[in-house]
């Protein structure tokens, strides 16, 4: 299959599409066409495993090229490093109501959906390509995907992974997860700013002739493993089949009934995998964005206009603080009948003036496939409370926005309407202790880790050793760079030199 880019011009395969992480106009790669998943199909994923599934859908993709026995291997052995049997549980938590946890990888959050396959995807798509270059994954971070990214390429031959993060942007157990990060090939900084900032500047150096030319000179070529990086996106896809191959073998939907999902969204690539699967035949009513504080998602469904011309709040769910969200670009270009010229337009159009707007047949069509909310932190915290007190069921504080908004369109909508629901939970609690413990009893404690102690009191959930370990790690990674392009650019390319290479501090006692 082959892919193109959303700003028209470029035609890819789909590792090409893998290893150029970005196309060469700044727009994102988006499949030729959408390859069909039939009823057959679908009835026969019930007698699959994840892994199988998983590598199922990803040969939609990229198996003609990458080749399905490929697939297969790579997605058991990344789906063998997650807890439990199964890597992607679907929890029932009232009648209609479920729940599907992501975060049972090595990092505790749902980018191991992805990012544990990614490097796999990645060095096979060299291997096609013939490319014998290092590649440098330059990813911007709002806290999970940085995590994500190092342990997935930590020490992989020929890769190195540079990852920059908001200072202050980020909660505590996510900073400290990135910047006691091993390996050899690993480099972390923080920038002043937020994601937006962070996003822009990585984004702008993919596009920077000079540093690609610095890089071209050391035999090393940029990727992403953002989802901006349809190899990073493609994953996804595969849970949302799971999670209704689960309910229709468990006997709580009926062949080709539709379900409603809802995922809290920041950069717009989680909730984009679901549309994904419903052009490739999923039987998908319709898709709940929900926002926190930073809601320009719930505004742009609501009004057509999307602006970035606000104020920017840090939250209690922070992988959520984001304005700018990449993957609507996607969207934006299959609804406008995919328009290039519209799409590259539109882009620019925020990039110079902070806004830009789609038009009302477009809006109509969004109308009835998607459901923009939003919650405050207020809202958030309630709605993990009433959950926890009806059911026990503790979750963080991005799964508390998306159950926020959940509860508030379940008052809006018909009575009649039935709709099985699943929500989307994309984090472990104990990254966030403190506001889930909060949250659930009221009590407040200012250190992370008094905080997995209390909420394993209160919650008797067991916390991952991963994150217990963190406590006594030693850190690596401190150094924070203004918001300056030079500056970050200089920083990369001395990593890449093999000159930044931190030494950890002793180990805590």
């Amino acid at each position: 299959m082959n892919f193109i880019s959303t700003r028209g011009g470029e035609k890819v395969t789909g590792a090409q599409a893998i290893v150029q992480g970005l196309a060469k106009d700044g727009g994102l790669f988006v499949p030729e066409k959408f390859p069909k998943v039939t009823k057959e199909e679908l009835n026969a994923m019930g007698e699959m495993n994840y892994p199988e599934r998983a590598a199922f859908i990803l040969g939609k993709y990229l198996g003609e090229e990458l080749g399905q026995e490929f697939l297969l291997e790579t997605c058991t052995k990344a789906y063998a490093n997650f807890e439990g049997n199964d890597p992607v549980p679907l929890v029932k938590i009232d009648d209609g109501l479920y729940i599907l946890e992501l975060f049972h990888g090595p990092t505790c959050a749902f980018k191991d959906m992805a990012l544990t396959v990614l490097p796999y995807l990645l060095k096979r798509s060299c291997e096609k390509l013939g490319i014998t270059d290092d590649i440098l994954i330059l990813t911007a971070t709002s806290g999970d995907t940085g995590k994500a990214a190092l342990e997935g390429f930590r020490d992989v031959p020929g890769t190195k992974v540079s990852v920059f993060y908001p200072d202050e942007g980020v909660a505590k157990m996510q900073r400290l997860q990135m910047c006691i990060q091993d390996g050899e090939n690993v480099f972390v900084a923080a920038v002043e700013g937020n994601f937006d900032d962070c996003q822009r500047a990585v984004k702008k150096l993919f596009a920077d002739e000079d540093f690609n030319a610095a890089l071209k000179e050391r035999g090393v070529r940029v990727s992403s493993a953002n989802s901006i990086n349809f190899g990073r996106l493609a994953p996804q896809i595969a849970y949302y089949f799971s999670a209704y191959v689960d309910m229709m073998t468990g006997g709580k939907i009926d062949e080709d009934e539709a379900v409603d999902f809802v995922v809290p969204t920041g950069n717009f690539g989680d909730i984009l995998a679901g549309w994904y699967a419903k052009q490739m035949g999923l039987p998908v009513r319709r898709l709940l964005c929900a926002s926190n504080r930073n809601k320009v998602l719930a505004d742009f469904f609501e009004t057509g206009k999307y602006d970035v011309k606000r104020n920017f709040h840090r939250t209690m769910s922070p992988s959520m603080d984001i304005l700018v969200s990449s993957n609507l670009e996607r969207l934006l270009f299959e609804i406008s009948g995919r328009d290039a010229k519209l799409t590259a337009q539109r882009m620019e159009n925020l990039a110079t003036r902070g806004e830009y707007s789609i038009t009302m047949q477009e809006k109509s069509v969004l109308d009835k496939e998607f459901y923009g909310g939003f919650a405050s932190e207020d809202d958030t915290v309630e709605a993990m409370y009433e959950i926890f007190e009806e059911y026990g069921y503790a979750m963080d504080t991005h799964t508390g926005v998306a159950l926020s908004v959940y509860l508030d369109y379940a008052d809006k909508k018909d009575r009649k309407d039935l709709t099985q629901t699943v929500v989307l939970s994309t984090a472990n609690p104990y990254k966030f202790p403190q506001d889930v413990l909060y949250a659930l009893s009221g009590n407040d404690v200012k250190d992370s880790f008094k905080g997995i102690k209390r909420l394993n009191i209160l919650t008797a959930m067991k916390p991952p050793k991963s994150l217990l370990d963190l406590r006594y790690r030693p850190l690596r990674f401190k150094k924070t760079y203004p918001n300056d392009l030079k500056k970050m650019s200089a920083a990369v390319l001395d990593f890449v030199d093999g000159n930044i290479v931190p030494i950890p501090d002793a180990p805590k006692k």
